[in-house]
């Protein structure tokens, strides 16, 4: 059998953004705050914002699930940023922000504006900007969805079965 992974248009996108990601922590590593991920910002910023939440509200409000929240509640509190508490019921935490985010918290918000006037400096160097390859590419699948496009090919692939 040939190796399928040898090739893929979907890689280098997240070999992109992995990179871009990589270059936002070095600016978090450069101001010595330890166990801070470009992945966290937004939850923490969203939680000074907004105030304590509940895990499952805190998902809605970033368009996660509860469980890709749960995990990540999870590394934001190894890190020292959150902590959790119960909630109403004994089955909900509440997340708030430790001393350590809330120092933080004005940095992020600077580093969010920041790297989004970076992207649209970005967007105005290429003929084509990934915001709009987005907006066009979710209107293809509002017409067809990945799933029913993906689920055709298979049906032409013996191996799938």
């Amino acid at each position: 059998m040939q190796d399928p992974t040898e090739h893929s248009r979907w890689r280098p996108l997240r070999l992109l953004q992995a990179a871009m990601d990589d270059d936002i922590a070095r600016l978090y590593a450069d101001r010595g705050v330890a166990g801070l991920k470009p992945s966290f910002v937004m939850e923490l910023i969203r939680l000074h914002a907004r105030g304590p939440m509940t895990i499952t509200e805190l998902a809605e409000s970033v368009e996660r699930t509860h469980s890709a929240m749960s995990q990540k509640v999870k590394a934001m509190r190894a890190a020292g940023l959150v902590r959790t508490t119960t909630g109403a019921d004994a089955r909900s935490k509440r997340i708030t922000l430790t001393a350590k985010a809330r120092r933080e918290v004005g940095a992020l918000a600077a580093e969010w504006r920041a790297t989004e006037a970076a992207v649209a400096e970005l967007e105005a160097e290429i003929p084509y900007p990934l915001s709009r390859v987005v907006v066009d590419i979710e209107a293809a699948l509002a017409r067809r969805s990945f799933h029913d496009r993906i689920a055709e090919k298979l049906e032409q692939d013996p191996e799938w079965g």
